[in-house]
């Protein structure tokens, strides 16, 4: 009855994780989950309030498929000022949500057979997405010896001829890994050899940096990109809108117009409120976020100073985001209660069941062997998640 695509098709693993962890706590289990990616700081009070006030406005009803003008206008003039290139506003898609956004690119861009470029670890649902596109999905290891970020060789290496797309995630999702310019200049130079090959620049962690206002970014390396990149970005992460589910997508006219027509046959729009908010967000967001940035850098230091005290594991210090990326291959083996704990995903489970911490398993993000683990909870929570892990570790065999 079902199709292939549906059948073949893998759950989220983290929304699967944050479905495990609601049904233990309605049980009335401590929970400490350090899975969902999205701040735990609520919305601005701005941005809230210019949503309520959209509502009472009545603007309630459908809006363009691309999004509301003005908002098309803001997001153009941010990005014209974040990466010094130049676009227009009909270069600008808004979609409910990056995630739709980058599943809409995908869509517009991948033909079956067509290859896409992954580094890893990388976003759970980067494969799935190009699999329903009908591409293959070619994944580039990149493991902690480089930082969990691709050199320029294996770029190189990666690329054929049937390589449609490759994809940038930076800072990361989950190792909060960020690009130096000279690091992307140096995959420019790759990618200007290849001029078949489209770039997709997922940035919706760009402002979430312990270093400057903003990520480094490929356009910035080489502007003459511009007309193959699509540069992907929403108000999820940075204003703390995971729920009003808004996105957007500049680029070249052809694939903004394709973008544009997709999202018109699936999804229709992005809810008039939202947008309105999120013009709020651009506008004003940035004088908000910098007391959760230092937050969030006091956080990290806290689970970097208690992840690097216990010696069987090694972590490399983020640099954006809001995610640890833990190794955890010396703890793989270990025995729990006559059960040998073979795999990033035996630990995670059991650590939810003894100890009732949740992890997301390295295999899900496609490096195994390692946890990612978000610090975007508050201090005591986070403390006490840190010492129950250091429990479990000490009742392994």
């Amino acid at each position: 009855m079902l199709s292939n695509r549906v059948t073949n098709l893998k759950p989220s693993p983290t929304l699967s994780l944050f479905t495990k962890v609601k049904e233990l706590r309605e049980k009335g289990h401590d929970v400490l989950s350090l899975t969902v990616g999205e701040p735990d700081w609520d919305t601005f009070e701005p941005i809230k309030e210019a949503g309520i006030k959209a509502i009472q406005g009545g603007h309630t009803k459908y809006t363009p498929s691309n999004g509301l003008p003005e908002l098309r206008e803001v997001i153009c003039q941010q990005t014209i000022l974040d990466l010094g290139c130049h676009y227009t506003p009909e270069q600008v898609t808004v979609s409910v949500g990056g995630k739709f956004i980058l599943y809409s690119a995908l869509q517009s861009l991948v033909n079956p057979g067509d290859e896409v470029v992954i580094p890893a670890p990388y976003w759970v649902s980067y494969p799935s997405m190009v699999e329903l596109a009908g591409g293959k999905p070619v994944i580039v290891r990149c493991g902690s010896g480089a930082g969990f970020k691709m050199t320029p060789e294996a770029l190189d290496k990666a690329i054929t001829t049937k390589t449609k797309v490759v994809i940038l995630n930076s800072p990361s999702n989950p190792s909060g890994a960020v690009y130096s310019l000279d690091e992307l200049k140096a995959i420019t130079e790759v990618l200007k050899n290849h001029t078949h090959v489209v770039i997709l620049s997922d940035d919706i962690y760009n402002r979430l940096v312990f270093e400057g206002d903003l990520a480094p970014h490929i356009l910035q390396a080489e502007p003459s990109l511009h007309e193959r990149t699509i540069v992907i970005n929403g108000v999820s992460k940075t204003y703390s809108m995971t729920g009003w589910r808004l996105g957007w997508a500049l680029g070249p006219l052809p694939v903004i117009k394709a973008m544009t027509n997709l999202q018109s046959q699936s999804v229709s729009c992005a809810s008039p409120f939202t947008q309105m908010a999120s013009i709020e967000a651009i506008n004003s967001g940035k004088e908000f976020l910098a007391p959760y940035l230092k937050k969030l850098s006091l956080r990290k230091k806290l689970v970097m100073d208690r992840l690097n005290s216990f010696s069987e594991l090694q972590v490399q210090e983020p640099k954006g985001a809001f995610y640890a990326f833990p190794d955890i291959r010396k703890l793989c083996g270990r025995g729990f209660k006559g059960h040998a704990l073979e795999d990033c995903g035996e630990l995670a489970k059991y650590l939810l069941q003894e100890e009732l911490v949740a992890v997301v398993p390295g295999k899900a993000f496609g490096e195994p062997g390692f946890f990612r683990m978000s610090f975007a909870l508050d201090d005591a929570r986070l403390g006490k998640a840190l010492t129950r892990i250091e429990t479990f570790i000490c009742r392994l065999d």
